[in-house]
């Protein structure tokens, strides 16, 4: 992967704020590669954990959480992120608008 495009998927998932989501396809339009929302989340599969991004603030456009990430949920509800169900968030009522 581009060092570069592994930067700029970072740098936007750090400035989403707390209380707030963010898309994959949102992300990858913000840093001018809109076809590439699934490489944005492969980035932050491989690539988030290092430092301390909130990479638990990416769904799908959908509001859909990441399968398997027993984590997300409870860092989400922490921030007071309304869900419509079990694996999606009220995306309606928390969508970052982003830049």
């Amino acid at each position: 992967m581009d060092e570069q495009f592994i930067q700029a998927v970072l740098n936007i998932v750090d400035i989403i704020p707390n209380g707030r989501v963010a898309t994959y396809g949102q992300i990858a339009r913000i840093i001018g590669h809109p076809h590439n929302a699934r490489l944005v989340g492969k980035v932050l599969g491989k690539f988030g954990g290092r430092g301390h991004h909130p990479c638990h603030r990416v769904v799908t456009a959908t509001g859909r959480l990441v399968p398997g990430w027993f984590d997300q949920r409870p860092m989400l509800l922490a921030e007071n992120i309304p869900f419509k169900d079990e694996n999606h968030v009220d995306i309606k009522h928390c969508h970052w608008q982003g830049i």
